[in-house]
């Protein structure tokens, strides 16, 4: 770490501990050339998530477009806007976590998965939209799965 006042290369810890609830290190540092004594701070980068499209493109992972998707589909239901929240997010911590190529169809899947437990019918509307059901039999067969999973 560079000294900020003479800039040299050399400075050493004097004390460390966590800051911002274990998100941060604080880390108390002098320079070795002009005791200068001064504070940093060391957090973890995220790397940004990144989607790979049907089509192949590639972008940033938005949890905004899980919220906007699912409030559409959630008008009129008992739905609170911090639950739809919370979904998006646990769904964003999921995704960090998993293995291999991020795709919108493993997204989609998480937020079904979710909205299961949720709200049925905020499901069967989210699932028309995110499966592309265009006749009453997709419905039917969407709603005897979703009746199946619950049994199990």
């Amino acid at each position: 770490m560079r000294c900020p006042r003479c800039h040299a290369d050399d400075t050493k810890v004097i004390d460390s501990r966590e800051a911002d609830e274990g998100a941060a290190t604080r880390r108390r540092r002098s320079c070795t050339g002009c005791q200068h004594r001064f504070t940093t701070y060391e957090r973890l980068e995220e790397v940004p998530l990144v989607v790979v499209k049907s089509n192949g493109v590639r972008q940033p992972f938005d949890r905004a477009k899980i919220i906007a998707g699912v409030g559409a589909a959630g008008k009129g239901r008992p739905v609170s806007i911090d639950q739809i929240e919370r979904l998006a997010e646990d769904v964003e911590d999921e995704m960090r976590f998993a293995e291999g190529d991020l795709t919108t169809e493993r997204v989609g899947r998480a937020v079904l998965e979710r909205l299961r437990l949720l709200d049925e019918v905020l499901y069967l509307r989210f699932a028309s939209v995110y499966k592309g059901f265009d006749a009453a039999s997709d419905f039917q067969r969407e709603l005897s799965l979703l009746k199946k999973l619950q049994k199990a």
